[in-house]
């Protein structure tokens, strides 16, 4: 739908004789309905990647990378039933016509093709379909005196 400046509608009607205070009542009405357009495009969101970041302070964790995904859960739930639920929704799908042909067999196909629908019946709520990259740290800040030293230490890790 095309758009046409107020002042130009304006002018319109006051050629075709509209009379002042309908005019006047008119152009209010259209400028309190443009203000919220008028407003400046905001600019594209920036792409963003998840990360989970673990503290593991004394290096209990392998050195090699792994992955893992992101759930949410009710807040008054135990985090340790997380995977109690992602196996009940995989068993829910596995139980429908879907599931019966191409049943899923293990968590990551489950968190990648169950439809979230079974994931929500569960309370589960899985954030990423695919496995995100787990970084570890050790849990602590680079010391001012030997800054640089410690920073790139702690990004080659």
């Amino acid at each position: 739908m095309p758009k046409i400046d107020i002042n130009k509608v304006a002018e319109i009607l006051k050629k075709n004789q509209v009379a002042p205070a309908l005019l006047r009542q008119i152009v209010e009405e259209m400028n309190l309905a443009a203000q919220p357009e008028t407003g400046e495009e905001a600019p594209p969101p920036v792409k963003k990647q998840f990360v989970l970041l673990v503290s593991d302070p004394e290096g209990r964790l392998p050195k090699d990378d792994f992955v893992g995904w992101s759930l949410q859960i009710p807040e008054n739930e135990s985090p340790a039933t997380a995977l109690e639920r992602v196996c009940r929704a995989a068993y829910e799908f596995n139980t429908t016509k879907k599931g019966r042909m191409l049943p899923v067999k293990t968590i990551g196909e489950a968190l990648e093709t169950v439809p979230a629908k079974h994931f929500k019946e569960a309370d589960v709520w899985v954030k990423h379909k695919t496995p995100v990259l787990i970084v570890k740290t050790d849990n602590q800040l680079p010391t001012d005196s030997a800054k640089g030293k410690d920073a790139r230490r702690h990004r080659l890790e």
